[in-house]
């Protein structure tokens, strides 16, 4: 059985760029024992692109 995290990351209204470092949130959970398994941008905004994507994360319960 495993346990899941969904960490959201906004993206900038213009430019689209992620408002966090999503490779050092990565890396910050990878050492609290979480596998990375997905990016997912769940929502688009008016014009077709995502508001925010969600990194997926899972780990074994204990």
């Amino acid at each position: 059985m495993y346990e899941y995290k969904f960490v959201k990351v906004e993206l900038g209204t213009w430019n689209s760029k992620p408002k966090q470092d999503y490779q050092d949130i990565i890396y910050k959970h990878a050492s609290n024992g979480w596998r990375f398994v997905q990016i997912f941008a769940p929502s688009t905004k008016g014009y077709g692109s995502a508001a925010y994507f969600e990194l997926i994360f899972e780990r074994p319960l204990n």
